[in-house]
């Protein structure tokens, strides 16, 4: 099978979920010296009418960081309330036969 170098190279894609104008007009991911990156583009207008993109790169690597780290604190912060009446919950504890 052919191995395909997709060292940068990036692609956009219409961002649909666009809730407000801070949020991206487009969104994807590219690939630059083998780190991947988040791409995020705002579609703007210069002061003589011409249109370009503002273009944002986040490091993959990085915003995985962050959703650890969040998930550490929720876990460290005891989870949020936990329903001992659902089912599986007895079950994981040996209750049900």
């Amino acid at each position: 099978m052919t191995q395909y170098d997709n060292n940068m190279q990036g692609v956009l894609f219409k961002n649909d979920k666009r809730e407000s104008e801070t949020h991206p007009h487009a969104k994807g991911s590219a690939e630059i010296n083998g780190v991947e990156y988040w791409v995020s583009a705002w579609t703007n207008t210069d002061k003589n009418g011409n249109r370009y993109q503002k273009l944002k790169f986040t490091p993959k690597e990085e915003t995985n960081q962050r959703g650890r780290q969040q998930a550490r604190q929720v876990v460290d912060s005891g989870g949020g309330d936990v329903d001992d009446d659902l089912p599986f919950a007895a079950f994981e504890r040996g209750s049900i036969a």
